[in-house]
């Protein structure tokens, strides 16, 4: 008869205090939460909080993403404090604070991490008349 194989119980990580990574565009809101190094824990988006077409780029889908993940970070690792990092020109920015404090997480930075052009788009080809 074939022994039975025990499995290992895997030890329950904790994470007090990480990170919170939002992408807020104008059409989709993508909040992740990580460890101090830059691990994800949980992510989620407007368009995964079942939103589409263009209510994915509203405040209050940003708002629904951001405590959808932040609940699952809270109970599976115990997230307390965050420094929060900002891409993006959306309207989902400053509902996501706002998110995180109606969340009880302290927030202790806010970053803005927008990428910033250098050198710009290709200029537009000399007319021929």
């Amino acid at each position: 008869m074939a022994e039975a194989t025990k499995s290992k119980k895997k030890a329950k990580r904790t994470v007090s205090a990480g990170q919170v990574h939002v992408q807020a565009t104008f059409n989709n809101t993508i909040v992740t939460f990580t460890d101090a190094q830059g691990g994800a824990l949980t992510a989620s988006s407007s368009g995964a909080c079942g939103f589409r077409g263009s209510k994915k780029g509203t405040a209050y889908a940003a708002q629904v993403a951001t405590e959808k993940a932040g609940q699952a970070a809270k109970t599976q690792y115990g997230f307390a404090k965050a420094d929060v990092y900002l891409k993006g020109i959306g309207q989902g920015r400053d509902a996501v604070v706002r998110a995180l404090a109606g969340l009880d997480i302290q927030v202790e930075s806010i970053k803005d991490v927008t990428g910033v052009p250098h050198g710009g788009v290709r200029p537009k080809k000399a007319r021929r008349v």
